[in-house]
């Protein structure tokens, strides 16, 4: 058995242990990675979520204490560390330090995305407080302090990440993460029945769940599906060609499924194309999220629960804010469920130095251009 059947196995068996959380409202978001022909590459993703979690844009500079939060949800008791590059990216739920999603100055990338069901965090033995960190705060942690996917497999295994509740967010934060560097290179870190597994992930696509090598084992069930055209079929002597254009794709499932858009990503950036720039590809990024929008009232949030509506409402999941991160030239775009109009985070522009957070609202109003004859 390779390695990937094994570790789908082993995240499989967790079912029976989990299954009382099927059914729970999966938050739909969609990730994928595309190439620019100077080698470049960007990083997208859409963040859905069943309660607002007014993002801001935030910059962690380089210098910037931080500190983890232990096992029994305490504040700021865990593992102490300093911020080695400064990142840009999204904050949640006014914690200005837990990002959700980002970049870091050398270019890696990634985000943290909605695993109810399967997430299950370390155990953190007694008197290991201080080596760990919340699951909220995990991709904070890998930002700010390594480069490469290659660091990452090496720096991780040397902490703990803990399930604790956050406040903020009414329990434990269910988790998996995405990750991706300059080079091309992309990662699957999924905690598992208390144990952190890591795997590479040459597709650079990733949804929710099940477990990542479920994605991948069910991904050949589509391999007939092609940007081009069918043949011609003729039977007897009789042609007949394809009705309309599109039908390489006739199967591709539409639905929001985190199951169906991971093969949708999966497709739509392999088929993308390849003869254009990074920065270029930053905007084939925004017209490929653009197919994982969710229509206000596609997903219906009952109430009662956790992620429903309060009270007696039924409330509905939006696309709060899509993102495009520019790896090649190191800018970090933004989009908004209110506001379409593009948002950047430079680099080159901010002042990376200087130990400190800075949060920047994304209130800004939406610039219609009216037009009048001339």
């Amino acid at each position: 058995m390779n390695k990937v059947l094994r570790t789908l196995a082993t995240a499989l068996a967790g079912v029976g242990l989990l299954g009382s959380t099927v059914g729970t409202p999966t938050q739909a978001c969609t990730s994928f990675t595309l190439k620019g022909n100077d080698g470049g590459h960007v990083y997208g993703r859409t963040m859905e979520f069943g309660q607002p979690l007014n993002s801001e844009a935030v910059l962690i500079q380089r210098g910037t204490p931080l500190r983890g939060n232990g096992p029994n949800g305490g504040i700021g008791n865990g593992l102490a560390w300093t911020s080695r590059y400064a990142v840009v990216g999204m904050n949640a739920l006014g914690l200005k330090d837990v990002v959700p999603d980002g970049m870091n100055e050398k270019g890696l990338a990634g985000g943290l995305l909605y695993f109810a069901g399967y997430a299950d965090f370390q155990t953190v033995p007694a008197g290991q407080t201080k080596r760990s960190i919340n699951s909220a705060q995990l991709l904070t942690y890998v930002l700010t302090n390594f480069a490469t996917i290659e660091e990452v497999k090496q720096g991780l295994p040397k902490i703990l990440v803990n399930g604790a509740a956050v406040k903020a967010f009414g329990g434990p934060l269910p988790i998996h993460m995405t990750l991706h560097d300059s080079s091309g290179k992309s990662l699957s870190v999924e905690y598992i029945q208390g144990e952190l597994t890591m795997m590479d992930n040459p597709t650079g696509t990733y949804t929710n769940d099940p477990p990542f090598p479920y994605h991948l084992a069910t991904a050949g069930n589509y391999a007939n599906l092609s940007a081009m055209p069918p043949a011609e079929m003729t039977i007897n002597g009789l042609k007949l060609p394809p009705t309309s254009t599109g039908g390489g794709l006739h199967g591709l499932p539409g639905d929001f499924l985190s199951t169906s858009r991971f093969i949708r990503a999966l497709l739509l950036s392999r088929f993308a194309p390849t003869n254009l720039s990074t920065r270029q590809q930053v905007g084939t990024a925004f017209r490929l999220l653009g197919q994982f929008d969710l229509p206000p009232g596609s997903i219906l949030l009952p109430p009662g629960g956790s992620f429903g509506g309060a009270g007696s409402t039924t409330t509905y999941e939006i696309t709060e804010w899509t993102v495009a991160a520019d790896q090649k030239n190191l800018v970090y775009y933004i989009q908004t469920y209110d506001n379409p109009g593009l948002r950047s985070l430079n680099f080159d522009q901010l002042p990376l130095d200087g130990g400190t957070i800075k949060v920047m609202p994304l209130n800004q109003p939406l610039d219609v251009t009216v037009l009048t004859p001339s």
